[in-house]
């Protein structure tokens, strides 16, 4: 069966590809920048905040191993759906929180994971779903971050808790090893 690609955006990208690289079922993981209007943005451009873009990382699964509405419930989980364009102390329109469909048979799925996060955060979840349009991935220096700087500040404070608390709620998903 053919691997399925869903883009999310819950914050610093860091912090979403540290999560789904050890998800049972993910067979890639890459950070970029998504839905924004400026061709090839570089990571300052996209921190500046005026180039419409969204942190993001593009998630391609095993749907043999892992459904989307189970990436999406993690997704829910591990972020703070219910924060306009904020994740702690990152803010800005590039944090927001989003899920970009690859697929229109997609729709149905976010719709439904969506509405049980709205319901459970009291009507107050503010996640933009849309199309994937205008990705380009991150620099180099940006994929498997929290892999590679484990003990850097940021990572030590505000990644590995989100790991941590993925690990503990999704404990059955965890790749082996």
């Amino acid at each position: 069966m053919a691997s399925e690609r869903i883009t999310l955006a819950g914050g610093c990208f860091w912090c979403v590809e540290a999560v789904y690289e050890r998800v049972d079922g993910v067979t890639a993981v890459e950070s970029g920048y998504c839905n924004g209007h400026v061709d090839r943005p570089s990571y300052q451009q996209v921190c500046e905040g005026d180039t419409g873009h969204a942190e993001v990382v593009r998630v391609d699964f095993d749907p043999e191993r892992i459904g989307l509405r189970e990436i999406l419930e993690i997704f829910f989980v591990v972020h703070d759906p219910t924060t306009k364009d904020r994740q702690g102390n990152d803010v800005g329109p590039q944090y927001r929180s989003g899920i970009y469909w690859h697929d229109e048979t997609q729709r149905p799925v976010i719709e439904d994971v969506l509405a049980e996060a709205n319901a459970a955060h009291g009507g107050r979840v503010v996640t933009e779903v849309a199309p994937e349009r205008n990705y380009w991935p991150a620099e180099a220096y940006h994929q498997r971050y929290f892999a590679n700087h484990p003990g850097q500040g940021y990572c030590a404070f505000v990644v590995a808790p989100k790991v941590q608390k993925f690990e503990r709620s999704f404990r059955h998903r965890l790749k082996a090893g």
